[in-house]
């Protein structure tokens, strides 16, 4: 029997508007690894990063399809920028170009799994072609559109204008990741291109600090 996504005993985040996610982020208290051996500590990295990007991705598949030990990065040298994150915060870099993610990152859906749901129904085209498998990486230039009647927070009558009803909790996350042009008016996002990492920031949305990520990147990278 599988264990319930928002177990509040396991508290493992998840790419979710939903209340108890949210506590269970907002009470996170991350385990102290100093005294584990470096295995252990890689372990609980990836099991925490994991766990929010890509819960539903075997480890096979993300290691084969996902996992790519050569990361990208801007670094501009000037002395007056934030230091430049480890390039390990990208490690679930790839992730972000499947369907159901970018259909979530766009706030068309309060959760990763409702947005999958949206794609197997027939709900989300990729450049105007109906595309049923939440999986499916984009390229850059992609267009994503989502059928605006089946968005939960638009409400109304079909063929009328409609209102934008958001969800409870949600105001915290309705932003846009940099590498998404996302266009509310038609219900539409183009995928611009591969996250990136930046001084003093990375692109990809996250409540893990980048040491949880490059744990977690070592741990995929020992068998490379």
């Amino acid at each position: 029997m599988r264990k319930p996504i928002y177990s509040l005993t396991r508290k493992l985040a998840r790419m979710s508007w939903n209340k108890y996610n949210l506590y269970n982020i907002a009470n996170k208290r991350l385990q102290d690894t100093t005294k584990l051996t470096l295995f252990q500590q890689k372990w609980i990295g990836k099991r925490e990063t994991r766990a929010y990007h890509g819960d539903e991705v075997t480890e096979r598949q993300f290691k084969a399809k996902f996992f790519n030990p050569k990361l990208p990065t801007v670094n501009n040298g000037s002395a007056q920028e934030q230091p430049h994150p480890a390039v390990s915060v990208l490690t679930f870099a790839e992730l972000e170009r499947r369907l159901d993610f970018i259909v979530f990152r766009s706030n068309f859906c309060p959760s990763v799994y409702a947005a999958r749901q949206l794609c197997v129904h027939g709900k989300v085209k990729v450049n105007g072609k109906k595309l049923a498998f939440p999986s499916h990486k984009v390229k850059d230039g992609d267009v994503i559109s989502v059928d605006p009647q089946a968005i939960q927070m638009l409400k109304g009558e079909k063929g009328t204008e409609l209102e934008f009803e958001p969800k409870p909790f949600s105001q915290p996350f309705l932003f846009v990741p940099e590498y998404l042009e996302v266009n509310y008016n038609t219900c539409s996002t183009v995928f611009l291109r591969s996250p990136i990492s930046r001084p003093g920031r990375t692109e990809i949305p996250s409540p893990f600090p980048p040491e949880f990520h490059s744990l977690a990147y070592e741990y995929y990278a020992r068998g490379k």
